[in-house]
């Protein structure tokens, strides 16, 4: 008999089958059926809960037909046989089936099935048209087996993630079929034998078939811990590789000058250094003076004062001759980076800000910002400046570091992590410059233990604790404005108390006009807000809290699309502020992207200034505006901002001394609605790693290993880094042991060539620097 590898061809295997398989799954080969693991498992005595089917899904359920009657068309040939089968619950549900002869005959009163089809909607309630079928029980099969016996083999059932192309049944036939003819003695094994006994799973072959066959409730979950583990192997033995990698490459030294910029700036600060910032900036000290290039993250709490850390940083750098380069992931947050920077450098900066003092005996640096909207005779100044040597601090978007961007002696890059490099893009960065630049990278949210050795395993990780001193406490509270009109006044009231007490506020909207959303929007919306996918017509409105119930009336796609629509925009906000009589005098300006750069400079100095009391603004004010006198935030439509964003717009206020601080997540969602419950933890919760969990379970991981680190599109296909921490942490140990005790993994040799292969597969962002 012929040897079945996992690339051998299914077509080998299962014949024809294995075309409607390519045609409906893209499966070709034997592995990747196997690794089509179902999505969920059922009791094969148990009927399924209607409740869990959605709008638009293809689904697969056990139930019960009740009822069988046939009708013919009133206007044209033929006849549709309805048939309205029963869940575990006693719900109804009804289905059709157009001219159907052969659901005629099968589908009678008490019958047992799996059916399968894409849920619809008609008058208002869930149906399926022409769902395919696989009857399990019959009435006679029933009256033909004793009470004592169950009219159907116990155990668990797995479902398969299927389509209209192919059934799940179908799917376990052909997976069936396969583990009956394969030796898995035969077939690489990635782990190693020593880390299967440490971890106590099963052989290759016995994990398929625990995943795909389970005999018993609860066996599978063993059998896809082997498959866990394995994915983490992978992933941090490619992160092993490319820590070995980043060390060997060449960097340069940038030892600590006396009396240089760094000692200049030290000296001028009109505070301390919080501890945090002291000892973070200790070990960039150190990283830095090595001749291997620094690879690391700094990861704060909001307002922590991690750019500071970085500036810093690029001036010991800039003392030691080299240039430095802060990536912002905008324009507008380039420009008010550094605009940051330059009111930090003070009179250090070669060009200071308009009305600060020259100082000629302090030393000083010139600080240029490169982006893509500035004056052509600007850019082609600034391109001149960094390919001279004379910046020595350059501020841009990712394009500053494409390759029509010349650098004379690049030392360091500094990364705002809201850019979203992946670990594939600093690898290409490194490969752009010799010798290699130090590389900082800042996250703008905190980041669990278990994201930070995925995302940034590459990375040696420096947490800053502490905040800065000063920084006064923030109160969020919910405003769901559905309660009635007087929930908004208040909110307009409490800002006009601000205004009157000499402080400042900020109201963030999600939309800049009123003009109406694109329709890629509108969809972005639904699914983010709504849970509706893209032709999707119905939800159903139900409630995470343990104390609501879980049903709920349907939401209809007209109505959200029109919800949707009604977003508050700077636009429209600005224009009522400005005759509401309870702001009679504000001064009060608007701010948002689209805005000319200049204009977008101007109104933030004016806000800095103190010369606006309400600044009404997209999330531009999220990253880099520190204005002490802001004591209020507003956020319109909260719900339409993640949960990572809603706590960056918060730490924009309380970085004063004022005694109280506010921040409103304004709302019109039903409470009930699981984005409230989401408002809710935001509310309730201070702490960023704990939102950051939060949001990680909610949103799923993404591209970890990618361009993309966040949606519902991952690489990862068992692991769930939030979920798998601990599992995560241990097979990081594992490499490193395996690596100490053996470097060259000549005693793992499978997992070698699975390392290798897997980072090829994920490998496919390489261009996207030099994409700029």
């Amino acid at each position: 008999m012929t040897t079945i590898l996992p690339d051998t061809s299914v077509d080998r295997v299962l014949g024809k089958e294995a075309k409607r398989l390519a045609k409906a799954l893209d499966i070709r080969t034997v592995q990747q059926l196997l690794e089509h693991f179902p999505r969920r498992y059922i009791d094969a005595n148990a009927l399924s809960d209607f409740s869990e089917l959605g709008e638009g899904e293809h689904v697969t359920f056990m139930a019960v037909v009740t009822r069988s009657t046939q009708r013919s068309f009133q206007r044209r040939r033929g006849f549709i046989v309805e048939v309205t089968v029963e869940d575990s619950h006693g719900s109804p549900l009804r289905m059709a089936y157009f001219n159907g002869y052969q659901a005629r005959k099968d589908l009678v009163a008490g019958v047992r099935g799996l059916f399968h089809g894409k849920v619809t909607t008609f008058n208002g309630q869930l149906t399926l048209n022409n769902p395919a079928y696989d009857i399990h029980s019959t009435p006679e099969d029933a009256a033909a087996t004793p009470m004592a016996q169950p009219a159907l083999s116990s155990g668990p059932m797995a479902l398969y993630p299927a389509n209209r192309h192919i059934t799940s049944w179908e799917i376990k036939r052909g997976i069936t079929a396969l583990l009956d003819v394969i030796d898995f003695s035969r077939w690489p094994d990635p782990v190693p034998r020593s880390i299967a006994e440490a971890e106590t799973l099963p052989d290759l072959g016995a994990a398929y078939r625990m995943v795909h066959l389970p005999s018993v409730h609860g066996e599978h979950k063993d059998g896809l811990k082997r498959f866990r583990v394995q994915e983490a192997l992978m992933m941090q033995g490619v992160l092993q590789r490319r820590r070995r990698e980043a060390s060997r490459s060449s960097g340069t030294s940038m030892p600590v000058t006396e009396a240089g910029l760094l000692c200049a700036f030290d000296a001028q600060l009109p505070f301390e250094l919080t501890d945090g910032q002291q000892r973070s900036g200790e070990l960039i000290s150190q990283d830095l003076t090595q001749s291997s290039p620094m690879n690391r993250l700094l990861q704060g709490e909001v307002g922590s004062g991690k750019t500071l850390v970085a500036l810093r940083a690029m001036l010991q750098v800039a003392d030691a001759g080299a240039q430095s380069v802060l990536v912002a992931p905008t324009e507008v947050l380039a420009t008010q980076h550094f605009r940051s920077l330059s009111r930090s450098l003070g009179a250090l900066a070669e060009q200071p800000l308009p009305g600060d003092p020259q100082d000629t005996s302090k030393p000083r640096v010139k600080l240029t910002l490169l982006t893509g909207s500035q004056r052509p005779a600007e850019r082609k100044q600034a391109l001149l400046d960094i390919a001279s040597g004379q910046a020595g601090l350059v501020v841009g978007t990712h394009a500053v570091l494409g390759k029509t961007v010349q650098f004379a002696q690049l030392g360091l890059v500094v990364i705002d992590e809201q850019h979203r490099f992946g670990v594939e893009q600093r690898s290409a960065l490194r490969e752009r410059f010799t010798p290699t630049p130090h590389m900082l990278v800042m996250s703008a949210t905190p980041i669990p233990r278990s994201v930070a050795m995925t995302v940034f395993g590459d990375l040696e990780l420096t947490v800053l604790d502490g905040l800065p001193g000063g920084r006064s406490p923030i109160e969020t509270h919910l405003v769901p404005t559905m309660r009635g009109p007087a929930w908004i006044q208040r909110v307009w009231q409490r800002v006009a108390e601000q205004v009157r007490a000499g402080h400042q506020v900020y109201v963030v909207c999600p939309r800049i006009t009123t003009s109406a959303p694109t329709a890629q929007e509108i969809d972005r919306q639904l699914e983010f807000r709504f849970g509706m996918l893209p032709g999707q017509q119905q939800t159903m409105l139900a409630a995470q809290s343990e104390q609501r119930s879980s049903a709920g009336t349907p939401i209809t796609r007209e109505w959200a699309e029109a919800f949707v629509s009604q977003d508050a925009s700077v636009e429209l906000i600005a224009e009522r502020l400005a005759s509401n009589e309870q702001l009679a005098g504000a001064r009060l300006e608007a701010l948002h992207g689209q805005l000319p750069p200049e204009a977008i400079s101007e109104t933030m100095s004016r806000f800095e200034a103190g010369q606006i009391d309400v600044l009404v603004a997209t999330t531009v004010v999220e990253v880099g505006v520190d204005v002490p006198n802001a004591t209020t935030m507003v956020i319109l439509d909260a719900e339409s901002f993640g949960m990572s964003t809603l706590h960056q717009l918060r730490g924009r206020i309380g970085r004063g001394s004022t005694s109280s601080n506010l921040c409103l997540l304004v709302t019109r969602m039903p409470e009930s609605h699981p984005s409230v419950e989401r408002l809710r933890q935001v509310a309730q919760h201070r702490d960023g790693m704990e939102l950051a969990r939060l949001d990680m379970a909610r949103r799923r991981e993404g591209d970890v290993l990618g361009a993309s680190q966040s949606g519902k599109v991952s690489s990862l296909k068992h692991l769930r880094i939030i979920r798998d921490e601990d599992l995560i942490i241990r097979a990081a140990e594992h490499i490193t042991r395996l690596s100490a005790e053996d470097p060259t993994w000549q005693t793992a040799p499978e997992l070698a060539a699975a390392v290798e292969e897997w980072e090829q597969e994920h490998d496919d962002a390489a261009e996207y620097v030099s994409q700029g």
